[in-house]
């Protein structure tokens, strides 16, 4: 099975493809979630839709942090983005 690896230079990590069926739309998500911090919550958002992803929990603030918000892939992934913004409320 193909397996990607990665390094961050103190971390390390990889991925994997779903060695199983994606959950029917609807359910929750049944893998690890990854978030990708973006510069621009909203230009990313609005690419995401562009490209044939769909919102799966709109944008919202963890206060005093950031901008956070879950998407699905156009392979049935859940993934989520945020904007670092300490004056998120």
């Amino acid at each position: 099975m193909p397996y990607w690896r990665f390094e961050t230079g103190q971390e390390g990590g990889g991925l994997l493809k779903r060695p199983a069926a994606a959950p029917a739309s609807g359910c929750g998500v049944n893998a690890f979630v990854c978030s990708l911090q973006v510069e621009n919550f909203d230009a990313a958002a609005e690419m995401i839709l562009k490209l044939g992803g769909a919102v799966a929990l709109p944008k919202f603030a963890v206060p005093g942090k950031c901008w956070q918000g879950y998407f699905v892939d156009t392979e049935g992934n859940t993934f989520g983005i945020f904007e670092v913004d300490a004056n998120a409320a």
